[in-house]
């Protein structure tokens, strides 16, 4: 169904920018808003859905992350872990009076 709205030349132009921006027609842009405004459409609820799907829980238990975080902090967690390791290394070669080499695989970001 089409309805035809009068605007004032400022809001027309703030309309096509916002619409722009965001890449969608001035009709979509305004369907958007009407939607938003009628309460059939809210943005924060859908995001809310969104993490609650995408979200898992973590290996220490109870809090639950995103994918993204937990893949974060198992890249963190090797790293740590190798740099303990090295460490350890260094130490006990030190211990032993020798000189410690890295792995040159280790070194590589």
């Amino acid at each position: 169904m089409a309805v035809s709205v009068r605007l004032e030349p400022l809001l027309e132009k703030e309309l096509e920018l916002a619409a722009k921006r965001l890449g969608v027609t001035k009709s979509q842009f305004i369907v958007s808003a009407l939607e938003r405004a009628l309460g059939r459409h809210n943005p924060y609820e859908l995001l809310l859905k969104v993490q609650a799907e995408v979200r898992e829980p973590s290996p220490e238990g109870g809090e639950y992350i995103s994918p993204t975080k937990a893949a974060i902090r198992a890249k963190l967690r090797a790293k740590q872990e190798a740099s303990r390791t090295d460490w350890l290394a260094f130490q006990e070669a030190k211990q032993a009076g020798r000189a410690w080499q890295p792995d040159a695989d280790q070194d590589a970001p």
